[in-house]
């Protein structure tokens, strides 16, 4: 029988076994994490320039167009060489890539390939544009370039998607410069209506949604074609004709195709329009025709604009360049953490940590990038990381903040006390990783300083 000496140092025994094994501390209560405007440079968002090395001004992306003709050969062959060499070149500056093909560019010389002119397909010269015959119109509806499309975006899409060089591909193909319209040779300001028939549009809308499920794709209008297919839009006319009520306008042909909260789930892009670009941020605005900007972009929901003025010459300089800096920084995403939980004193075995995240900015991120947790020595040196299932994709503008929770394995790691820092990794090597709006950002150089945490 037991003795109630015995009984009472087992259940010592038993206590102190049952310390040994505790998994981990207490977490603290929730501890606010302050707020400062994130880098204008964090990637897929913001100005960008025409390809090329520029110094003068903060962008994380590049931009280029490409002629069909200089990759795709023949009926089944292609050479990527071209795209290579510019995708390689701006991923060796640490950028990201967005870019389009295109048949017909007013003023070049035509994208057509070759092969389908020696065929006999069949084109329209114009003047209009400042084209003067350079380039040349061709006949959307062949059957024989529709067959060519079809295949070259099936390539493509094999070859290229979720390729980390590229950002965001704009489908291209269809009209001046890829954009989807042949205006004025549309039936009505012409007679002649050049632009691809609904059957040959739809045909190339679905042939990029079916071969690309991983990199984003951008198409110019908002239509009833695509209003169910996983495409966003992009508004080359951005701050000259974005809001309503006028029918051709971006916001309004959103509202017209009942696409007002695309933007949740599809990236919207485009170009701040040529002619405001050298004045839209002046004091007061200087352009003699203009919209308000921070309204167009609010109303838009706009993550990147192709914006060349800031990137030319010596660049701005003084007031107009803050102000510039604000119009790149208002654009996408600004995702803050709110909130972290670490445990309040020494951890054994296993750490429960948590994040609150708030989106501060018009729109989501669009990619699911990879997340980890790292642990920082006092010499400043990573000791351990982490990856973690979590997720930032989608978090909404003014939500309440997603709350994102795991436990992390501390065995192996030397007791003492570490800096734990939060990463959101830019697959893109050498390109920044997305740094969050606060003001523990980069402490440790791309790394989020979330609190202290203690190995017991």
């Amino acid at each position: 029988m037991m003795t109630r000496a015995i009984r009472a140092a087992l259940a010592v025994a038993l206590a102190l076994i049952a310390v040994a094994a505790a998994p981990a501390s207490a977490t603290s209560p929730w501890t606010p994490l302050p707020y400062q405007q994130a880098p204008a440079d964090n990637p897929l968002k913001g100005f960008m320039p025409y390809a090329g090395s520029y110094q003068t001004f903060p962008h994380s992306m590049e931009w280029f167009y490409l002629p069909l003709r200089d990759v795709m050969t023949g009926p089944a062959t292609f050479d990527w060489t071209p795209l290579e060499r510019q995708l390689n070149t701006i991923a060796r500056r640490g950028h990201h890539a967005a870019f389009r093909f295109y048949l017909d560019y007013p003023a070049k010389p035509t994208g057509i390939p070759q092969f389908l002119l020696d065929q006999g397909l069949v084109t329209h010269p114009y003047q209009d544009h400042g084209n003067n015959g350079v380039s040349l119109a061709p006949d959307y509806d062949d059957p024989r370039l529709v067959a060519a499309l079809d295949r070259f975006i099936t390539a493509l899409g094999r070859r290229y998607d979720g390729d980390t060089r590229i950002g965001f591909i704009q489908l291209g193909l269809i009209g001046f410069w890829g954009e989807w319209h042949t205006w004025p040779y549309d039936g009505t300001t012409r007679p002649e209506n050049w632009m691809a028939s609904e059957a040959t549009q739809a045909a190339v809308l679905n042939r990029f949604e079916s071969a690309f499920k991983r990199t984003r794709l951008l198409v110019r209008y908002p239509s009833a074609l695509n209003k169910d297919l996983h495409l966003g839009y992009h508004d080359d006319s951005m701050a000259f004709e974005t809001l309503p009520p006028t029918p051709w306008h971006f916001v309004q042909r959103l509202i017209d195709n009942g696409v007002t909260e695309k933007w949740r789930s599809e990236p919207i892009g485009g170009e701040l329009r040529p002619e405001v670009q050298p004045c839209i941020f002046d004091q007061p605005v200087s352009c003699a025709q203009y919209e308000d900007y921070a309204e167009s972009v609010s109303r838009s929901h706009a993550s990147f604009l192709l914006n060349q003025t800031p990137f030319e010459g010596p660049g701005l300089t003084g007031d107009e360049w803050f102000r510039t800096v604000a119009g790149a920084r208002s654009l996408g995403y600004e995702l803050t953490v709110t909130e972290a939980a670490l445990p309040t004193g020494p951890a054994r075995g296993h750490a429960k940590i948590g994040v609150r995240i708030a989106n501060r900015g018009i729109a989501p991120f669009y990619y699911d990038w990879n997340i980890e947790l790292t642990a920082i020595d006092a010499t400043g040196r990573i000791a351990r990381r982490w990856p973690v299932p979590w997720s930032i994709t989608g978090i909404q503008p003014g939500a309440t903040p997603t709350e994102l929770t795991t436990q992390l394995n501390l065995h192996g790691l030397t007791k003492g006390d570490y800096q734990l820092t939060l990463r959101v990794a830019n697959p893109l090597p050498g390109g920044n990783d997305l740094r969050f709006a606060n003001t523990a950002q980069d402490v440790h150089s791309g790394l989020l300083t979330l609190g202290r945490l203690t190995v017991g």
